[in-house]
């Protein structure tokens, strides 16, 4: 089940809502529970049983490391943390990359080992990172351990951001799982936000999407300069426009259950450089890295050279993290080695230049970025990154002014709305509107209209993914 879809938008959610709100607040948490568990099992029926284990093993383990630490025996806490991640990524491991890893093995050593074709479970990168927050929190003394298994397991399977994030460590919610406060403004505020990303993702993502799925269908070997830029420019919005679309609705479902998630994209295109990006870009993913793997490892507290290798980790292990491919993993390191040039001398560089000469430069290499994200076939993708450098012979041809002017009105209307503009100047509107009715009235009607066009669309469109749900 996606959030883009009828049977969520106009079935699950209302339904979910109105008992979550007749329900005394005790039965909330199972509630919340029991209706993520049929969310996800919509989806995925099997792999329920393997989000239900995931939810007992860090149970058991917070509460093992809450006994030990009482204790006072650290090295056993230790060891029942150290239990949990192998648990934790041996399922993760298992089911993500067992072929990859065997797939690899065939090809080095000549073998013939089958392949164990096993179904990705959606949102498994997810949750399994936000269930080993927990143990970890509770051993480093920033979480209590959490006594009631329905709470706990209301965080792990909590159905606005259990598919595809935002990730949320067990710290930044631990007291909203049982005492959060529900009222009138901050749900208003999450039915503004949840439509905002419904927007973003019908309107624009899926828009953009259109666009490139259809160069991709074009002969690689001969595709023009413009009409390869085209492409990767449209899936670089559709990535932007959907992901944090689905990050917009999950914030706001969160605020309207009375949840406050953090942030997790702050307009990342307006960036002047690779580290300002990644800043700005899946912010909760890099909080994760940074918390639980670049600071223990000792950040940039140990000499340049240890400083060298964690980043090295870090991004090996982001790219590794998106998916049980090569091409991810070329993506990872692609980052990390602009992030270190960055840290070591050009950012102080272009701190020094205009702003729109590091823009452009930070765009550039986003851009290049996306095609390595988006192609998994290698080949193809050499193919496709020749093409975009003029390896297709030519640098135009009519599809390609055929495609940039059709499609003009859509780019410039995803220029805007990856910028805070559109924001600025709602925010002025609302703001000479005053608190006068009027004000309300604009802006219910703008949402209305908003959820009449993704209504109709996903009605007549069959187009309608999220990008990471693979992930």
């Amino acid at each position: 089940m996606v959030f883009s879809s009828l049977l969520f938008l106009f079935r699950y959610l209302p339904i979910v809502l109105a008992l979550y709100f007749i329900l005394p607040k005790k039965f909330r948490n199972a509630l919340l529970f029991v209706a993520s568990l049929i969310f996800y099992a919509w989806g995925e029926p099997v792999y329920v049983t393997l989000m239900i284990f995931s939810t007992l093993v860090d149970y058991t383990h917070g509460i093992m490391v809450a006994y030990f630490k009482s204790q006072g025996n650290m090295r056993a806490a230790k060891i029942v943390v150290a239990s949990s991640m192998i648990i934790n990524l041996s399922l993760l491991g298992f089911f993500k990359y067992s072929d990859f890893l065997i797939t690899n093995v065939n090809a080095i050593f000549g073998t013939d080992i089958a392949l164990l074709n096993l179904a990705l479970p959606i949102g498994i990168s997810f949750y399994t990172f936000q269930t080993m927050s927990y143990t970890i929190d509770v051993y480093r003394g920033d979480a209590e351990v959490q006594g009631n298994i329905i709470s706990f397991g209301a965080y792990v399977a909590l159905f606005p951001q259990l598919i595809a994030g935002p990730i949320v460590q067990f710290k930044t919610i631990a007291e909203q799982l049982d005492h959060r406060k529900e009222n009138y403004d901050d749900f208003a505020s999450g039915v503004s936000r949840f439509m905002t990303g419904l927007g973003k993702k019908v309107l624009l993502a899926n828009n953009a999407g259109i666009i490139w799925d259809t160069v991709l269908t074009y002969d690689l070997d001969n595709l023009p300069v413009l009409t390869a830029w085209i492409g990767i420019l449209a899936y670089s919005f559709q990535i932007y426009f959907d992901f944090s679309g689905y990050s917009d609705m999950a914030i706001g479902l969160g605020r309207m259950l009375g949840f406050k998630f953090l942030e997790n994209f702050n307009y990342p295109y307006i960036s002047k450089s690779i580290t300002e990006f990644w800043r700005r870009w899946h912010i909760s993913l890099g909080t994760w890295f940074r918390d639980y793997v670049y600071i223990p490892l000792g950040g940039n507290r140990k000499g340049p050279v240890k400083h060298i290798r964690n980043i090295c980790i870090v991004w090996l292990a982001t790219g590794i993290w998106h998916g049980a491919n090569w091409n991810f993993i070329i993506w990872g390191v692609y980052f990390g080695i602009l992030l270190l040039i960055e840290k070591f001398f050009l950012l102080k560089l272009l701190e020094k230049l205009p702003k729109i000469v590091s823009h452009i430069y930070t765009l550039f290499f986003v851009v290049i970025s996306w095609a390595i994200f988006a192609i998994v076939d290698m080949p193809t993708l050499g193919k496709y990154l020749g093409a975009m450098f003029g390896s297709g012979g030519s640098f135009a041809d009519t599809n390609s002014f055929y495609l940039l002017i059709s499609n003009a009105i859509l780019f410039i209307i995803l220029i805007a709305a990856s910028t805070p503009a559109p924001k600025m100047l709602a925010d002025k509107l609302l703001t000479k509107l005053g608190e006068r009715p009027i004000n309300a009235v604009v802006k219910n009607a703008a949402f209305a209209v908003i959820l009449l066009l993704c209504t109709a669309y996903i009605v007549d469109a069959s187009y309608n993914p999220f990008l990471y749900f693979r992930f």
